[in-house]
């Protein structure tokens, strides 16, 4: 895992999207936000790369919203 600046701030931005995202679950009993909540603030620790961490938040926001368009 790489200590910059940029990394750091990614992961905290996307770790926080994540932790609201899973109260939220947690708190109305919806299954999909806690999910994609619970994957969002635990996989930075996993990606250092930028792209491919702001690209893998987008896609688990996509899941999200088509889960809950066709929904679940």
């Amino acid at each position: 895992m790489s200590f910059d600046a940029n990394s750091l701030l990614l992961s905290l931005v996307i770790g926080s999207i994540g932790f609201v995202l899973f109260a939220y679950g947690r708190k109305q009993a919806r299954l999909p936000h806690m999910l994609v909540g619970g994957a969002m603030f635990v996989y930075p620790y996993f990606v250092s790369n930028l792209v491919a961490s702001a690209a893998i938040a987008v896609g688990l926001c996509v899941v999200l919203w088509l889960a809950l368009r066709f929904g679940a």
